[in-house]
Order: structure tokens, then sequence, then C-alpha cells
């Protein structure tokens, strides 16, 4: 397909999507384009009685339906189904996508997207391969260990990967034969209305599938503290999982898989292969104009090659091509929003005033849209909210170290824990580090996730509960019981 396109072309859908189809409501929310800040669409808001319905639609279409009941398989081919249709349908979802979020296009059709059919085909093949166990017991007795779905799910997703990240609470969700009730961000809610579409199309049963709109205050506050949703699984930032911990509380106690805030450390040693290395972490703190949550924005590099390694980043960061994300050649993505971005300079600015060195960028660039120019800080105080705080915008800090000792001290941090980077030819270096860091994903000689959907993403600290990818996030979705059986 031609990638390019005009985004004032673009309709997006309407309303809500319970029961199969469309509830259209007057938009209260304006969603405002990053590539221009232009506002072209509106979002309604979900209150308490529409999330309730949505919540009794999905629990009678579970009954109906018996989608936890029927032979595993069933599922299964439903949701390859719909993993065919996403890849069908690529060309419209990157358009909404690329029309409202910070994902250009040309990242979309290949990567997010094709990333995500393979997710959704990768948990439907657990659907009739996990579930219990017997247990060993004495001859007199036979113990069993049997698996269920919980129900209804509740789930909340952020803006920076809509596609993807509906697609990490819904697969496992469904494969595991739960119905789901899911609220977008309210900034980028379009692609995963459509998404919900195609798995209808896909012949998923009507209600189980549910998407409402709105603002975490109402709408996902209505959801996380329904008594009938029987598990939450949430990615965002550490504050927001903190009000939804105790927002699930005041109405009871259920599990929560909680994806987190990160701050992440890249540890650069002499020995390094510096090229790949330097590639890796511009390619962590640059991806999606870094508004990642797993974003490698704190560089600890060894003193010995501080300045020829600080050099090479530079010029990577010299290089950047920004531009709207409707057009196929751009590489480099806008801020989500002018909020966001005033609240990338605030702290920018700070750190400057508090005696840190701006080595390039620490400015807004001179065009339409929320754009930030790649920025690199030096001489920065561990104190400092640049080290403590997630900018989550293309903001990298460096530090030096001179030991492995004192590497590792600055690489912990005291609240987040999401992954971390390590960059060594050494192999004993790189186990024996690996075990000493806090965070709940080490990369090393290499910074970003694979198309290994087995491995199970998430944090330590502050950084979230539970795990999302993986057979972990599948089991997460089914609860346990024991049965014993005398004979």
């Amino acid at each position: 397909m031609s990638k390019s396109f005009n985004p004032d072309d673009i309709s997006p859908p309407a309303g809500h999507y319970i029961g199969g189809h469309y509830v259209h409501a007057k938009g209260e929310i304006d969603v405002t384009r990053p590539s221009d800040s232009k506002i072209a669409a509106a979002c309604p808001i979900a209150d308490e009685r529409l999330v309730d319905e949505a919540v009794q639609v999905a629990k009678r279409a579970l009954k109906t339906s018996n989608w936890g009941g029927v032979r595993p398989r069933e599922r299964t081919k439903i949701l390859h189904r719909w993993a065919d249709l996403i890849e069908a349908e690529a060309e419209t979802l990157a358009r909404l996508e690329a029309s409202y979020s910070t994902r250009p296009i040309g990242q979309l059709v290949q990567g997010d997207i094709a990333v995500t059919a393979e997710q959704l085909r990768f948990f439907a093949e657990f659907a009739d391969k996990e579930g219990g166990a017997v247990a060993p017991t004495d001859d007199a007795s036979v113990g069993m260990i049997i698996t269920e779905p919980y129900g209804v799910v509740g789930a909340i997703t952020p803006w920076n990967f809509p596609i993807n990240m509906a697609g990490w609470k819904i697969g496992p969700a469904l494969a595991a034969g739960n119905a789901i009730v899911l609220k977008p961000s309210e900034m980028t809610p379009f692609s995963t209305l459509y998404m919900a579409e195609l798995a209808t199309r896909a012949g998923l049963p009507d209600g189980l599938l549910n998407i409402v709109l709105g603002d975490g205050a109402t709408t996902g506050h209505a959801i996380t503290g329904h008594p009938d949703i029987a598990k939450v699984s949430f990615t965002g930032s550490t504050a927001a999982g903190s009000a939804i911990m105790a927002n699930v509380a005041r109405t009871g106690i259920k599990p929560m898989t909680l994806e987190l805030g990160g701050k992440s450390p890249q540890i650069v040693f002499a020995d390094a292969d510096l090229k790949k290395a330097a590639a890796a972490i511009i390619s962590s703190i640059l991806g999606n104009a870094g508004q990642a949550c797993v974003a490698g924005s704190r560089l600890i590099v060894e003193e010995s090659i501080a300045e020829e390694f600080t050099s090479a980043i530079i010029e990577h960061m010299k290089a950047v091509r920004p531009g709207p994300t409707w057009d196929a050649e751009t590489q480099y993505s806008p801020i989500i929003s002018r909020r966001q971005i005033d609240r990338i300079h605030m702290i920018v600015k700070a750190a400057v005033s508090e005696a840190g060195t701006c080595l390039l960028g620490g400015e807004m660039m001179n065009r339409s849209g929320y754009f930030y120019q790649p920025t690199l800080l030096a001489d920065i105080d561990q104190s400092s909210p640049a080290i403590t705080e997630e900018i989550f915008g293309p903001v990298l800090t460096m530090q030096s170290f001179t030991t492995e000792e004192e590497a590792i001290s600055l690489a912990d941090h005291p609240q987040y824990g999401l992954a971390s980077g390590l960059y060594t030819r050494d192999v004993s270096r790189a186990l024996r580090l690996s075990r000493l860091l806090q965070s709940g994903t080490v990369w090393v000689n290499r910074y970003n996730r694979s198309r290994d959907h087995i491995l199970p993403t998430g944090g330590y600290k502050r950084s979230g509960i539970g795990k999302d990818l993986g057979r972990e996030a599948y089991q997460a979705n089914r609860k346990s019981k024991t049965v014993l059986i005398a004979l």
C-alpha cells in the first residue's frame, strides 16, 4: 500500500462498542492530533451506568455462549480468525492509529499490527494446552489442580502503543475463557474500537469484548471499582496504578496485573561493541520519542570511554527525521500532548538550572505539532527529577562509573525496576550483573523486546505486579481450584 495519507480523510469509529455493536454517544473530550496539534475528533465518557451495562452484557455473554466451557480449541479458532482479520485490515488500523497517536505509519503495518496479530495467535494456542494437573497423593486419593476463567476482566490501556497494549490485555483474557471490558486511553481510542469490530467479524460471540471510552476519573474508576469485575489489568503510570489499587480495595479484593512506570538504566562497559551499543541506546530513547515505560533513559557508561561514547550518541541524535505520523518517511514521533511536552521541558530546564549540562537539545522543535528535540543531559545530581522521575520523552541522562559496584549503585532506583540494559562482551560479567540489577527485564547487548512472545514482561518495586506476555499472562487470567477425592 501507499503508506502516506491525508489524516483529514480518516473517519474514526463513533461511540462505545458494547454487545457487538456501536453505542453512539456525544463526544465530550477533544482528541488532538499530536503531529499538527489539531483537534480532529471527540471521545465520549462512559459513566458508571454505562460501565455497569457493559459489565452486565459481558456476564450474560459468558453465560449464553459458554465461552469458558466450550472446547478450548473453539476459542483458539476464533482468535486465529481475528488475527487474520487484523492483518487483512492492517491499512485501516494503521491509518486510524497514525492519525491520532504518536506512532508513525511506516512503523505500524510490519511493526505494531503484525506483532499484535502474532501475540493473539500465541495466546490462542494456550487455550487447549494449559489447564491444571494431577497432584501426587497417596494411593487412597486423587488430588487435582483445576483452573477456571475468572469471569469478566476489566482492562485499561495507555495511549503510547494503543494496538499492542489492547492485544496484551484482550488476547490472554479471551484465550483463557473470560469476557473483557476495556477502556483505551481517551487520547487514542479509535484503533482499539476497530479491533473490537474485527473480533465480531471473526465470530467472537457478541458481548465478550466490550470497549468503553472515557477518562480515568470517571470510566476507569467505574471499571476498576465494579464489584462484578473479577480481575483488573492495567498499563500506565505508577501513580495511576496506586489509585487503582486503592479503588479495588474500596469495593473488595481481586487480582491485578499492573505494568507501571520505569526509569531504566543502561550500563555500557569499555569492552562492549560500542557501535551496536550506541544504536541500541538511541533506539530505546528515541523510539516513539521516548514515550515508552521501558525507555532506557539513564545511560551509565564506563569512564574510560565516556567521551568517545558521548560523541557517538550525539551524532545519532542529530540524525533524527521528525515529521507527521501520517508521512511514510517519518522516523521520529511527536509528543502526545501540549501538557506532556511542557512537563518534559520543565524537567529539562530544572536539571540545567541545578548545574546540569545540556549537551544536545533541550528545546521544543520549531514546527507544528508537539515535537521535542532529542536531548542529552550530563552532570546531573542523583536526586534530580531528571534522574528520579519518569520523563516519558526523548531525554537521556548520562553518568559515568569506574567499578562494577559503582555502576550497579547508580543503576539502582529507589522506586522503579521495570527494565535495564547491559553492554559487555564478558559473559561472566553479564550473568553476574544480571542477577544484581533490580528490574523485571534485563537486556544484554540489546535493548528492546523480541518477537519471542513466550518471554514475560513486568516490573520490580513500584514498576508493577504480575506479568504481561508469556505463559504467565495466560495463567494470570485463570484461577485455580484444588480437588481432593477419597477413593
